[in-house]
């Protein structure tokens, strides 16, 4: 009589490092929790403004309008009665726009930087670990405005001055990785078998330092929503996109007479980047190596 032999379950070692990564990072409650969270946003962004249809910059009702008083203006009206609901729901689009296309710009800037410096060293590595340091001291938030200040405050000239200043912390990063897997067994391999500089940086070395990017990558994408909603607190952002920052600032002046206005697009920006850094948190988990050991 045959017997079925089950198969054995892979064990850690034989599972895949991205396949491990995930289950490093679905046993985190708190990162499970913000990934829900930023998923309900994100769904609440792209879905809401059309089935709420009403437009953010429409006056909607009478000004002062507190919230949970009128059954057409759920949230109330700011100090013009414009729809408190619609601005948060049409204003986190631009919001996290904004987050997630600057934490790209300052990626590309860092590991770029960062991989010449890491990959070359000599000279290289010392006159572009010059030009991070002058920006890393430079005040962040101060170079930001002057930049928007110079230009015509729009979305693309914030995104920009946002990743400019923002791009440091990944250079270091991608440099101090470089360095360290540049003379490693495989890439020793590929540059004997003819493969150039170029090709060793982008299909050798990257994919192997992609997880700690990862990482800085979604921390920057928190500082980077931060970062706008001070710029469109300021008025230094484009006053035709309704964005939360640009909530908060119209409204500061009344924030006692209309504490709502105020409120519930901080309250948006609180859980974007709570969800965001519990993410990163967990991500940070699940590329270490000695949790997987454990």
């Amino acid at each position: 009589m045959a017997v079925t032999v089950p198969s054995p379950t892979p064990t850690v070692e034989a599972m895949s490092p991205w396949l491990e990564a995930w289950r490093v990072f679905r046993s985190n409650k708190a990162a499970m929790l913000g990934l829900v969270i930023l998923s309900v946003i994100v769904l609440t962004m792209s879905f809401g403004p059309s089935l709420y249809g009403v437009a953010p910059f429409d006056i909607a009702g009478a000004p002062f309008t507190p919230p949970f008083t009128e059954p057409s203006v759920w949230l109330g009206t700011d100090y013009l009665g414009r729809d408190v609901l619609a601005g948060v729901l049409v204003g986190g689009r631009a919001t996290v726009l904004v987050g997630l296309a600057a934490a790209t710009v300052a990626v590309t800037i860092g590991v770029s930087i960062g991989a010449l410096a890491g990959y070359f060293g000599g000279w290289v590595d010392t006159a572009l670990s010059r030009v991070t340091e002058l920006f890393q001291v430079l005040p962040a938030l101060l170079f930001a405005m002057v930049l928007v200040t110079l230009f015509t405050p729009s979305l693309t000239v914030v995104i920009f001055a946002i990743g400019i200043v923002a791009w440091t912390g990944t250079a270091r990063l991608a440099r101090a990785e470089f360095m360290r897997l540049r003379h490693l067994e495989y890439a020793n391999a590929a540059r004997a078998i003819g493969a150039g500089p170029l090709r060793l940086m982008l299909r050798e070395i990257l994919p192997n330092a992609l997880p700690p990017l990862i990482v800085s990558a979604t921390l920057i994408v928190g500082s980077a929503i931060l970062f706008e909603a001070g710029l469109s607190f300021l008025g230094l952002s484009d006053a035709n996109v309704m964005s939360w920052g640009l909530m908060i600032g119209s409204n500061r002046r009344n924030i006692l007479e209309c504490w709502w206005a105020v409120t519930f697009p901080g309250a948006a920006i609180f859980l974007t980047v709570l969800a965001v850094s519990l993410i990163g948190d967990g991500l940070n988990d699940a590329f270490n190596p000695k949790l997987h050991l454990r």
